[in-house]
């Protein structure tokens, strides 16, 4: 098992976890990325925010959505929608978006279908997340994959990470990563 951690602000506030104790944590499990939501703060916060991580998180750092702080760390992860805002053409999206952050960025999409996987596929991107597994209470408007997120994410020719509700006892064959977020807390 391959660990990418879910850093969700609204999640670490309700458990009255910081982000350095979640960063801790993160390490303790072995995680090899780390991702940072927040889908309420300004620009100003969330960089102030990955400022801070950056200097607790030697891994991978990915911001989830705001593409244009990418500069603070290595990569973004965007959804479905995210790419469509950008152009509704995805392979000029994710070029647009490569031209905006850098060829030198991970660029990490979620999917939740066979058919976005197959989109996906023709994408130049890094990964893809899948999901949901489960369903999580930060995404309540998730469908749910469950048991079928292990098929379905063999037809990726990207690494997959699991996403939604997983948990650290999963057993996947056809994903890379686990992704994790109040399981660690």
């Amino acid at each position: 098992m391959r660990l990418y951690a879910l850093c969700d602000t609204d999640t670490l506030a309700k458990h009255g976890v910081g982000y350095e104790e979640f960063v801790q944590r993160a390490k303790k499990f072995g995680a090899e990325v780390l991702q940072y939501r927040n889908k309420k703060g300004d620009v100003a916060a969330i960089k102030a925010d990955l400022i801070a991580l950056r200097r607790l998180w030697d891994g991978y750092l990915i911001v989830n959505d705001q593409y244009e702080l990418a500069s603070f760390c290595d990569g973004v992860h965007i959804g479905q929608e995210d790419l469509t805002a950008i152009d509704l053409d995805p392979v000029r999206a994710v070029k647009i978006l490569k031209m905006a952050i850098g060829d030198d960025k991970i660029i990490g999409l979620s999917t939740h279908s066979q058919k976005e996987i197959e989109i996906a596929n023709a994408l130049d991107i890094n990964y893809i997340g899948l999901g949901a597994y489960r369903s999580t209470t930060t995404k309540s408007d998730a469908k749910v994959l469950g048991e079928k997120l292990d098929a379905i994410a063999a037809f990726s020719r990207h690494p997959v990470a699991a996403i939604g509700g997983v948990k650290l006892d999963d057993q996947f064959r056809h994903v890379t990563y686990w992704v994790i977020g109040s399981g660690l807390l």
